[in-house]
């Protein structure tokens, strides 16, 4: 199976490149066929049509000459002409009858044949220059023919035609076109090769990294990939290796977690069994100790319900089911309530519940007083659990303009500077050594974030640790 995974995500790659080529590549690729295209166009135009032009012209220009001579007249003027004709190596000059045959030539061995070629029974039929390329009938070269009516007194008399061999203008145009075809293939393979590096150096890192996210999703959580560009790859390296340690760090939390509840639940668990076989084994009669053994039971047991309880929410908070039954309250007596269930079961832990009022007999807002209570409640366990070394704890309320403001201090020994950013973060402990399962707080967080307010958690002046809570009051 692993070996198929990776063949596809080899074929995927190839993919790339290959849609890569034909999109870039390929778009050259017809921009070079359409310039060599319209080069070999304009080549054709260079080369045989303004021959052709030249050729046509220079045929009128010598039948215009002719136009006063008679048929009789013609003959013998064409034959001069031939005889003091100097261009022989370069064109050849024809003097034809009306019949298409030639009667003189610059070259000797064309008089007296009959080319027959288009050009000449064109000129005679539209009695304009016109001109020809192809094989020569007789010889089979290549050749350029322009031909041109004399016209005497409406009617034609005789042709004049020029030729020229095609045979140097042929290899001029085959050397242009190739050496453009040169330069267009060296271009496109300088495209080609370079798009193929660009592609390369995007698909060969996207291969590492497609290898090492297999790898992380092999469980090799926290595995690190180099970064070896400062482009989009190297972002997307970052934020995989980014991936990586927080799943490596979320899956060592939930682990610490699951090793945190499970000691929280055995302890308590333990204490309960513990007391209630011993009660139960009737090894005890003393009522003062059976007093003290159910008190251990209830405690115990009361500390197993916050826990489940805490569970509980946190888990209707992952799963979307957490909801508020909000209703007008006095925030003031919510907190009043609170601190009086604790100052009895802090007593008795030797530690101070001291509650700081406020000038207003009332601060009413909008809100479930369950989760607000619950709210109370937990905080002040956190601070006797985690500050209770300071034998104090101070709980006060006080309105800041439309803000109601609760604060719940301990003045234990606080929390290390560097911990502070993470303590509202689900299922961190830092370094405390306190029971409990470190959601608490996130917990608490929740609850308030859904008030529209914020809590805010900091190190105390001149010690301990406090918790602020800002919640919105509604005006009356």
């Amino acid at each position: 199976m692993a070996k198929n995974a990776q063949l596809h995500d080899k074929v995927k790659i190839r993919g790339i490149r290959r849609r890569w080529l034909l999109n870039s590549v390929g778009i050259v690729a017809l921009i070079v066929v359409l310039a060599v295209g319209a080069f070999a166009a304009s080549l054709v135009n260079y080369y045989y049509s303004a021959t052709a032009d030249d050729l046509e012209k220079m045929a009128s220009s010598t039948a215009n000459g002719f136009r006063l001579y008679t048929r009789s007249n013609y003959r013998a003027a064409a034959q001069q002409t031939v005889n003091n004709y100097e261009e022989k190596n370069r064109l050849e000059l024809q003097f034809l009858d009306t019949s298409g045959a030639v009667l003189y030539s610059g070259n000797d061995l064309t008089a007296g044949s009959t080319p027959g070629t288009p050009d000449i029974q064109e000129a005679l039929e539209l009695r304009s220059a016109r001109s020809w390329q192809g094989k020569d009938p007789s010889t089979g070269e290549r050749i350029l023919a322009a031909s041109c009516p004399v016209i005497y007194q409406g009617e034609p008399v005789g042709v004049i035609r020029y030729v020229t061999s095609l045979s140097g203008i042929d290899r001029q145009f085959v050397f242009s076109l190739a050496a453009i075809a040169a330069i267009a293939l060296g271009i496109f393979s300088m495209v080609y090769f370079s798009n193929l590096y660009f592609v390369r150096s995007i698909v060969e890192p996207l291969v590492g990294i497609t290898e090492i996210t297999r790898v992380i999703a092999d469980g090799s959580y926290g595995v690190q990939i180099e970064k070896k560009y400062d482009d989009e790859i190297g972002e997307l390296t970052d934020a995989i290796n980014d991936m990586s340690l927080k799943i490596r760090q979320s899956e060592k939390t939930q682990s610490e977690f699951i090793s945190s509840v499970s000691h929280e639940l055995r302890t308590p668990l333990t204490a309960i069994n513990g007391w209630a076989e011993t009660l139960q084994s009737g090894e005890i009669t003393d009522p003062e100790d059976m007093r003290k053994g159910m008190d251990v039971i209830i405690s115990e047991a009361r500390r197993l319900t916050n826990m489940v309880e805490e569970l509980l929410e946190f888990s209707r908070i992952e799963d979307g089911r957490f909801t508020l039954s909000v209703e007008p309250l006095d925030l003031k007596a919510e907190l009043e309530d609170a601190v009086y269930t604790y100052t009895e079961f802090f007593r008795r832990e030797g530690i101070t519940l001291e509650y700081v009022d406020c000038p207003e007999q009332a601060i009413p807002i909008s809100g479930d007083p369950e989760r607000l209570r619950q709210v109370f409640c937990n905080l002040l366990d956190n601070a006797a659990k985690h500050g209770g070394a300071g034998k104090r704890i101070v709980a006060a309320i006080r309105r800041e303009g439309d803000e109601a403001v609760i604060t719940i201090r301990d003045y234990g020994p606080g929390v290390p500077p560097e911990e502070l950013p993470f303590l509202k973060n689900k299922f961190y402990k830092g370094s405390s050594k306190a029971r409990g399962s470190g959601i608490g707080l996130a917990v608490c967080e929740e609850i308030v974030t859904r008030h529209e307010g914020r809590m805010e958690v900091d190190n105390a002046p001149g010690g301990g640790f406090v918790v602020t809570i800002r919640l919105p009051v509604e005006e009356q």
